[in-house]
């Protein structure tokens, strides 16, 4: 079985990170950690996000961000790992638009299931856009768990 685990590393990541490790997975599965870096350069290219000139501030924080991006994806890998050392784990940091870029990486993986967490980083984004799940549900070729975050019984009893 190949799985594409797309995550933003917002708490409804860790929720389909723990989802999967928690699936009876046999031995030889392979799970592919995608996490699409969405730099605000690509939405409109070579318009600065603030006006003006920034130097080198902007190319840092890409930089730092990219970093933090790669520390979300080994430490989901290490997560995974440890609950499942049977697991052939591969991780990917691409440029794009998630929306589209988890399907394509799905389809280059030749992916049997992909899983999401039900909401991620960006309201905004997602007032104008849509939710990628709900995208990646609509339009992939493979099966699609989307990871719940689950409400204790004590804040729903109160």
């Amino acid at each position: 079985m190949k799985i594409v685990l797309a995550i933003d590393g917002s708490d409804f990541s860790k929720v389909a990170i723990d989802e999967l490790a928690a699936m009876p997975l046999s031995a030889g599965t392979e799970v592919c950690i995608l996490n699409v870096f969405e730099n605000p350069m690509l939405a409109a290219p070579g318009v600065l996000p603030f006006g003006g000139t920034l130097g080198n501030y902007y190319d840092e924080a890409v930089s730092n961000t990219r970093k933090l991006v790669e520390d979300t994806v080994n430490d989901a890998s290490k997560s995974l790992k440890e609950k499942n050392d049977a697991l052939s784990i591969k991780t990917a940091v691409i440029d794009g638009l998630p929306k589209s870029a988890i399907l394509e990486k799905a389809e280059a993986f030749d992916a049997n299931l992909i899983v999401v967490g039900s909401q991620g980083h960006g309201t905004f984004s997602r007032f104008l856009l849509g939710s990628v799940s709900q995208s990646v549900a609509t339009h992939a070729d493979c099966s699609v768990l989307i990871a719940r975050k689950r409400h204790s019984k004590e804040k729903n009893n109160q």
